[in-house]
């Protein structure tokens, strides 16, 4: 389990009843439970124990005084704690998994950030915007020079790509192919270098989504590397996991529909970016490059409404894939956006300074 996520065992026993329970409970009945499974606890502990779980938002509080209950939030499944080294550790096949795309999805993707994490989220994008007023028009230029050959490096490494990042960078400054590698790494990176120049160079098409604007991306991304273009025609399956995407054109494009009409209505520009980064790879609307797509079509959404870009330089890949595979197979983003959080504060931390 996560840092963000680690919950004492009073804690876990009350999601757990709550869980079983399918109508709301009193704190008379939580403390009794507590009390069987645990040992006798403080009433004024629990209801401490209750209050932090409301403001994480994995149970909902229902009344007033003595008629207060509690039940599990609607979006509980979404953002439930899991330990993620044990569940990795279940073989794919034995794990209890949502196996097809889920057409409820939506639904679930709402109030991602809490008021801390949201307030957090803006304090940085505030020293990021006061820090690019700073620089002159060269430096800043220099700045954003130095993420695109990081979030080139890293993006292309999460996909296999095995040039380091000294070699990306002589590759997209000196347009020079290091030995040892392929034709297509190097046209993977320097594809997602003229995918970042284009939405830095167009920020004000991304502040509205639709399915050709991302069409276009990932044709950037994907241009020469015998990939096909726009919404694939063919089942497409993901190594790792049991989840299997949509199979169908229609429901694909509809599902991507969907997704921009839902981008586009997110109330702040962090869950705009979320959003996307999620779901593109949840749907895997095209052939391949669909990972690749979230991350510069999210970076595209941060720049179109002034906020950081994210290089994801420090991310584990490893991580990054089990916080994606845990979204395919629980629909939890809980690990998500426990990276994009601290990738963003990377970004505002290490960029534009």
């Amino acid at each position: 389990m996560t840092k963000s996520t680690i919950l004492n065992k009073r804690q876990e026993i009350i999601l757990a009843f709550l869980e079983e329970n399918k109508n709301p409970l009193a704190i008379a009945q939580i403390i009794l439970k507590v009390d069987s499974s645990f040992k006798k606890t403080a009433r004024i502990t629990v209801i401490r124990d209750l209050n932090l779980l409301v403001k994480h938002g994995y149970i909902t509080q229902y009344g007033k005084g003595r008629g207060v209950v509690y039940q599990l939030s609607v979006v509980y499944r979404s953002i439930k704690p899991i330990d993620i080294e044990s569940y990795f550790k279940i073989d794919p096949d034995k794990r209890e998994i949502q196996k097809n795309f889920n057409f409820e999805v939506f639904a679930l993707l709402k109030n991602i950030f809490n008021k801390e994490e949201l307030a957090k989220l803006q304090m940085l994008n505030k020293i990021y915007q006061k820090n690019i007023k700073k620089l002159s028009p060269t430096a800043l230029k220099r700045e954003f020079e130095r993420l695109v050959i990081e979030l080139s490096w890293k993006s292309s490494k999460i996909e296999g790509n095995t040039y380091t990042l000294l070699e990306t960078e002589y590759l997209l400054r000196e347009q020079k192919e290091p030995k040892g590698h392929s034709k297509e790494e190097a046209t993977m990176i320097l594809n997602h270098k003229k995918a970042l120049d284009f939405i830095r160079s167009h920020p004000a098409q991304f502040k509205k989504l639709s399915v050709p604007k991302i069409e276009d991306v990932h044709y950037l991304l994907t241009k020469d590397l015998s990939v096909a273009r726009n919404i694939r025609q063919r089942q497409v399956r993901i190594s790792g996991t049991a989840y299997t995407p949509l199979d169908n054109q229609f429901q694909i494009r509809e599902a991507v529909q969907k997704m921009c009409e839902f981008v586009n209505n997110q109330k702040n520009q962090f869950e705009k970016a979320f959003v996307a980064m999620l779901l593109i790879a949840y749907i895997q609307p095209f052939e391949d490059g669909n990972k690749r797509t979230s991350r510069v079509l999210g970076n595209a959404v941060l720049l179109a409404l002034e906020s950081c870009p994210l290089s994801f330089r420090s991310i584990d890949e490893l991580e990054y894939k089990k916080a994606i595979l845990l979204f395919y197979e629980q629909n939890n983003f809980s690990y998500f956006k426990e990276l994009f959080i601290n990738q963003f504060e990377f970004a505002v931390d290490n960029y534009f300074g």
